[in-house]
């Protein structure tokens, strides 16, 4: 009985730390909602009236979500200042209320402050957005200056509620979350391996939905070791073994995602098209094709099996002899002789096996120290010996130096752009706010710099600002439903509230409409409580979301453009950039070349973050509701070749960074001279990017595959190391063609290619 309820008590564990990895969306909503209970609890111990009960739950809610440093000294120092801030903010609304002018204009200079101090990272940003929120709470009250002495007590003890609640109750530490991260790691991998599990086995029905599904665990795999990589630095002990977790969690996640073109190429009739793999909707050559049923693929389906369950052992614990065995299995597949009879590509998914299960071997070291080496074979005390060399090389290598990127001046600089475009937005909100409703139109400003927030385009404006509306009309519908059952019941209001809160910051990463749903719904009780809700307020409330939408989309149409099409060329050139510097770093090391200094990983992580960045300022384009459907298909083809050269050169790096330490790599100067064509391509469409007027030559040549046709005789396929590098840069070569076609770009057909 108990270890059936323990086996499901670890399956819920694993199913929560896959869907959210790290608990980040769980700790931000049990801290937000947890500090606002907390607050009306000692509130309602004091018998204080409504109104400071809903504000002190909007000034805790805010205290609490502000923040997001990492280290906790500096989170507490942000949270002070911002009490600070918090009382001056709500100081100046009070003694503004009956000048309608003169506080409309300092309105107007706040929001402004508030999205300018952005340009001073995390404690600028907080402090802003706390002065601004709780300026909104006060008017939202109804704050006067007879009000001030018992307001500040209110806010004081709201922030002291939310300390109590981030230090104390819901505590969390850089090395915890890390820690909670790696778990959700460890979970994402199985859960990949599964899928790759199922599209072995599925049939021509089948076949296509399975695919979408391992690339969208893919997708989630390559999402989780991001994470782990911006939370390194604050969460290891030292530099060393940041780098060492870092080599490893890409090593785990190439792996895997190698593992899952190695099962495609055996799966099909015909060599897999790799280049349109993260394309949505890109399906198998051969569809149609029956999985195969022969012993060979009866030992593939029994090993995938053993690397998941490999992959699913918690660190720490030990699987005995049994566990032993089935690891020294997966890894002897690294050794030519141990392979099984097959056709040429079902063997290469073995040896892909035999990677994943030495990147598994090395991540649980990295992780959880020296293991029981008692029942190794020499295949696995191999692999413990690269492993050992690699750790040896990262702990006496120095970290590479940041290269800095010349910022933007001026007017041009996003966080000045961004402040004047609100202000230019909420001035004209709180002028047709006022037309509206002279009591509720600062409903209309909120929008309009929610609206602004991590924005840089007009149409990601555009898109946020229909998902708040949509979001906002379904809110309205739960509100009048929800008051019409509350009432005047002022307990079961509050706890709805804190429900929705808690839904608010936990769908807020997933569902920006979701969030807009329960902000509203949420909004509808407050209503209630100050008895102030009629079913004209919620539609005022619509009219004002509309109203301030609509302004945020004239003001960054207007005022300071950047326009999408802007936005999206000037991402795309840093991704070639980022594409280029890391394909051409990691092929000079691989051809023999100096810049040992040079961590590789470090550059790949720039290039994937980059893009990031234009995979999401590209949503206006893909977004369903655009009328310009060929452009929607253009960029969701460029950004897919992008993550599929993106895949090819970290696996580069990754193999490039194993040179020094591995015994089975070696330079190979062939390679310069196949990435040259590659590196001078990407450049060329980077011109023609800033510069369309430039002249944009794309060099064709002989296919770079024709280079593996010259194999030394008897020289096994994947003998040689430089069979798979130039396998990657073929990839890459074929990519870098396809980008350049759909970006105008003219490529000649050469002879025999």
């Amino acid at each position: 009985m108990r270890a059936a309820e323990g086996s499901v008590w670890a399956w819920l564990r694993d199913r929560v730390a896959g869907s959210d990895p790290g608990l980040l969306r769980l700790a931000a909503g049990s801290r937000t909602a947890g500090a606002m209970a907390l607050t009306l609890a000692v509130l309602a111990a004091l018998r204080a009236p409504v109104p400071h009960l809903v504000a002190g739950a909007l000034s805790s809610m805010v205290a609490t979500f502000a923040i997001r440093e990492k280290q906790r000294s500096r989170q507490a120092v942000t949270l002070a200042l911002g009490l600070l801030v918090a009382l001056a903010s709500v100081s100046l609304a009070a003694l503004l209320n009956t000048r309608v002018v003169a506080g409309d204009i300092f309105f107007v200079v706040l929001i402004f402050c508030a999205v300018y101090s952005r340009r001073f990272g995390d404690r600028g940003n907080a402090l802003g957005l706390i002065g601004f929120q709780i300026y909104f709470m006060s008017l939202f009250v109804g704050a006067t200056p007879a009000a001030l002495p018992g307001l500040y007590g209110v806010i004081a003890l709201a922030f002291g509620c939310s300390a109590l609640v981030r230090f104390v109750i819901v505590y969390e530490t850089p090395a915890g979350i890390l820690q909670r991260l790696r778990e959700a790691f460890r979970v994402r991998f199985a859960q990949l391996v599964s899928a790759q599990l199922e599209l072995l086995d599925a049939g021509p029905d089948e076949v296509d939905g399975v695919l979408e599904s391992v690339r969208e665990r893919t997708a989630r795999l390559h999402e989780t070791a991001m994470m782990i990589q911006g939370r390194l630095e604050e969460g290891t002990s030292d530099e060393s073994v940041a780098r060492l977790v870092q080599r490893r969690i890409a090593g785990a996640e190439i792996a895997a995602e190698r593992l899952g073109l190695l099962l495609l190429n055996a799966r099909s009739a015909e060599r897999t098209n790799t280049l349109t793999l993260h394309l949505p909707g890109a399906s198998l050559p051969s569809a149609g094709q029956l999985p195969v049923r022969d012993e060979a693929t009866g030992m593939l389906r029994r090993d995938l099996q053993a690397l998941r369950m490999l992959v699913l052992r918690p660190v720490g614990e030990s699987g005995g002899t049994a566990m032993s065995h089935v690891r020294n299995r997966l890894l002897g597949y690294r050794d030519e002789e141990n392979l099984p009879p097959a056709p040429a590509p079902v063997q290469d998914v073995f040896r892909g096996i035999g990677e994943a299960a030495r990147a598994v071997l090395g991540l649980r070291i990295a992780l959880d120290g020296p293991q029981d080496e008692s029942d190794d074979t020499p295949a696995t005390t191999r692999s413990r010996e690269e492993l050992d060399a690699e750790s040896a090389a990262i702990e006496g290598a120095e970290g590479g130096e940041e290269t800095g990127e010349k910022a933007p001046a001026g007017l041009q600089r996003p966080t000045t752009r961004a402040a004047v475009q609100v202000a230019v937005g909420s001035a004209l909100a709180i002028v047709g706010g006022e037309f509206l409703s002279s009591q509720r139109w600062y409903w209309a400003v909120l929008t309009c710099w929610i609206v602004f927030i991590n924005t840089a385009s007009t149409g990601e404006i555009l898109v946020k600002g229909y998902r708040r509306l949509v979001g906002t009309m379904l809110g309205v519908v739960a509100g009048i439903v929800l008051a019409g059952l509350v009432g005047p019941h002022t307990w079961p209001a509050m706890v709805l509230v804190l429900v929705f809160v808690f839904a608010m910051f936990y769908t807020a990463p997933l569902s920006y409409t979701a969030m807009s749903f329960f902000v509203t719904a949420a909004l509808g009780l407050l209503y209630t409580l100050l008895h102030t809700y009629s079913l004209s307020v919620l539609l005022l409330r619509v009219e004002e979301t509309a109203l301030g939408v609509a302004c945020g989309i004239i003001a960054a149409a207007v005022v300071l453009p950047v326009h999408t099409d802007r936005r999206t060329n000037e991402l795309l050139v840093k991704v070639l950039d980022r594409l280029k510097d890391v394909t051409g770093a990691a092929v000079e090391r691989l051809s023999g070349g100096t810049g040992a200094g040079d961590d590789l990983l470090d550059r790949a992580r720039d290039l994937d973050k980059a893009l990031g960045d234009l995979r999401s300022a590209t949503q206006p384009l893909t977004h369903p509701i655009t009328p310009m459907r060929t452009r929607r298909d253009t960029a969701q083809y460029v950004v897919a070749l992008l993550e599929t050269s993106a895949y090819h050169a970290r696996s580069l790096a990754a193999t490039a960074e194993l040179l020094p330490t591995h015994p089975s790599i070696a330079a190979d100067p062939r390679l310069r001279q196949a990435c040259a064509r590659i590196t001078d391509n990407i450049a060329a469409i980077a011109a023609h990017l800033t510069d369309e007027h430039a002249e944009a030559r794309i060099e064709t040549g002989p296919s770079i595959a024709s280079l593996l046709e010259d194999p030394v005789p008897g020289t096994p396929r994947y003998g040689r190391v430089t069979d798979r590098v130039l396998r990657h840069l073929q990839r890459l070569d074929e990519a870098v063609l396809g980008l350049a076609r759909p970006l105008g770009i003219a490529v000649p057909t050469p002879a025999g290619r």
